[in-house]
């Protein structure tokens, strides 16, 4: 098979990328610098077409997998900064849609990753695909973020959204902030975020990469998918799970208030504080097999895989 990825330089897409390698699939990177390597074609997210105008960038390829777009947690949500999180991703997600639905033939699949976001947060009632999106910033962005790959949809291509929950990966994302805090001395002095009740939905990486294998070769699905483990956890036992995983003694009582929180981190504290039990009953109906639906299990595989 070849693929053409976006964002195949981030936490997910270079997994992905040594994932289908190793399985002798043919990977075209998408960057949006000046390329580098063989393997590399520039594209330009807000651009039409996303600036891949020459004959035969992306001919031959059967399946696209878009990856890319400004980080959502990466710092404070100012006005300007929700302003590049939503270009990044609606802007870029049209152009490259528009430029699939013109090639010749058809790549049968785009992949446009999506995020459990679409909820907004719920609490602690169970949702799943069939919800209807939330309220806040990041549903509204999810919502037009899926809508934009409209063109390729119209145009006959197979479209689907993984809707991923937070990835539990050792080098990067949430987990790679917390861990070092958990491992600091004796005992773990990673907190819990104010309550330590809100609901984490999460999925290992392990389980990201092979759900995203799942739906690539999967011909009879499309549309949204939760990308999340089947058993999601409090905020508290994820703490005491991760601190388990580093082998250190947990301080239940140590803890950073909701308010302190949102004065640091403005609107984007709803990362942590916000809670949504979601639930991947596309993925499980399918018949998808979580490598790590647990929770210490995975923490565990994550971080004994890495010292072996």
């Amino acid at each position: 098979m070849k693929l053409a990825i976006t964002g195949s330089s981030g936490l997910i897409g270079t997994a992905l990328v040594a994932n289908l390698r190793a399985d002798g699939h043919e990977v075209v990177r998408l960057v949006r610098r000046p390329p580098r390597a063989a393997d590399e074609l520039r594209w330009d997210p807000r651009a039409a077409d996303a600036g891949l105008h020459a004959p035969g960038a992306l001919r031959g390829i059967s399946a696209c997998v878009h990856l890319a777009g400004a980080g959502v947690a990466s710092r404070r949500w100012t006005p300007r900064y929700k302003a590049e999180i939503k270009a990044s991703r609606v802007l870029g997600t049209r152009a490259l849609a528009g430029a699939l639905a013109k090639l010749t033939p058809l790549p049968g699949v785009l992949i446009c990753a999506s995020a459990i976001g679409w909820y907004g947060s719920p609490g602690d009632t169970p949702v799943d695909e069939s919800a209807n999106h939330g309220k806040g910033f990041l549903a509204g962005l999810v919502q037009e973020w899926e809508a934009a790959a409209e063109p390729a949809r119209e145009a006959g291509i197979r479209v689907v959204h993984p809707r991923s929950g937070l990835v539990l990966a050792r080098d990067g994302g949430l987990l790679a902030r917390l861990a070092p805090l958990a491992r600091i001395g004796p005992v773990s002095l990673c907190p819990r975020f104010g309550s330590g009740q809100q609901i984490m939905s999460w999925v290992s990486l392990t389980d990201e990469i092979a759900a995203f294998r799942f739906l690539l070769e999967r011909q009879d699905i499309s549309g949204p998918v939760n990308v999340t483990s089947p058993e999601p956890v409090s905020n508290d036992r994820f703490t005491a799970a991760l601190a388990a995983a580093m082998g250190r003694r947990d301080l239940p009582w140590l803890r950073v208030p909701s308010p302190v929180l949102r004065l640091a981190l403005g609107e984007a504290s709803v990362e942590l504080l916000g809670s949504a039990r979601v639930t991947p009953s596309r993925l499980l109906a399918a018949g998808y097999e979580f490598r790590h639906p647990d929770i210490r299990d995975a923490l565990s595989a994550e971080y004994h895989a890495a010292a072996s």
